[in-house]
């Protein structure tokens, strides 16, 4: 028999209710499943590693380490992360261009993330502001230390030991909104090598610079480290793979950049290889 259009009709509005419950227990399923998300600034974001990310503001890479390290652990990724970002853009918006602002980024936690990743705290002390500052056409002089350690007071120590406790609310945060997630702090990889003066001018930072701002960096770990042991959180040292690894060794050895990028990735920030080495880092943590 064949039905009327009314009939049909009839039958369609019959069966939407059930249809429109479906669709809503499989958004809320989605919604429920365990995820990963990463959070955190540029070293965690990637700029302009490609594939770039939604908000284009942002320079987030579709390979950065969280990305790259997704399919090893298994859960489906929210990348929050987004270039800038200081601890406060946890919970605050971010303005970026053209596409901003980028949302808080503990919007995209929830009682169903099982794994978090964080690299967080440069920004807090001003590490675009350092770099610009640091940089020297003369490799005799020392604008980083002028400017920085002039008498006998180190700022940029007093900034991380400023920054300590931003961090530690982070990782209280984290725990407060996924109560079930487990925490990983990817700290900050080798910019210059273990010992010496440098490479100017690949890497254009006065002789006597260098030593200062490797010790800054390696504080800027150490601070990273205390937080996440005394908050709940595990760290990945990313900092230790990839000594050897520096801005002032060749194209095909160095994780990170150096002021002229010759690899597709930010001045002074990791490349491809380097987050291929924070995701092997991140995988061994998590397994």
């Amino acid at each position: 028999m064949i039905q009327s259009t009314s009939s049909r009709a009839r039958i369609a509005w019959l069966l939407l209710p059930a249809l429109l419950a479906l669709v809503f227990a499989l958004t809320a399923t989605a919604a429920r499943a365990a995820n990963y998300v990463a959070l955190g600034d540029s070293y965690a974001a990637g700029p302009l590693i490609p594939n770039p990310l939604l908000p284009l503001g942002c320079l987030k890479s579709s390979n950065n380490y969280a990305h790259l390290a997704a399919p090893g652990i298994g859960l489906a990724l929210r990348d929050a992360t987004c270039s800038g970002a200081r601890t406060v853009h946890m919970t605050e918006p971010q303005g970026v261009d053209p596409d901003g602002p980028n949302p808080p980024q503990f919007n995209s936690l929830n009682s169903e993330t099982t794994v978090v990743s964080l690299t967080i705290g440069g920004n807090d002390i001003g590490f675009s502001e350092v770099a610009e500052s640091c940089v020297t056409a003369n490799p005799f002089s020392h604008p980083c230390l002028d400017k920085y350690d002039a008498g006998g007071v180190d700022q940029l120590k007093a900034r991380i030991d400023a920054t300590a406790p931003k961090v530690a609310a982070v990782l209280q945060g984290i725990h407060a909104r996924s109560p079930a997630a487990k925490i990983y702090v990817l700290n900050y990889p080798a910019i210059f090598p273990e010992s010496g003066y440098g490479c100017w001018p690949q890497m254009p930072i006065g002789f006597l610079d260098v030593p200062y701002l490797r010790s800054t960096e390696q504080r800027l770990n150490s601070m990273l480290a205390t937080q996440s042991a005394a908050n709940g959180a595990t760290l990945v040292n990313w900092y230790g793979a990839s000594i050897g690894h520096d801005a002032c060794k060749s194209s095909s050895t160095r994780w990170v950049e150096p002021l002229v990028p010759t690899n597709a990735a930010a001045p002074i920030h990791p490349n491809k290889t380097g987050m291929v080495g924070g995701a092997n880092a991140l995988l061994a943590a998590v397994k």
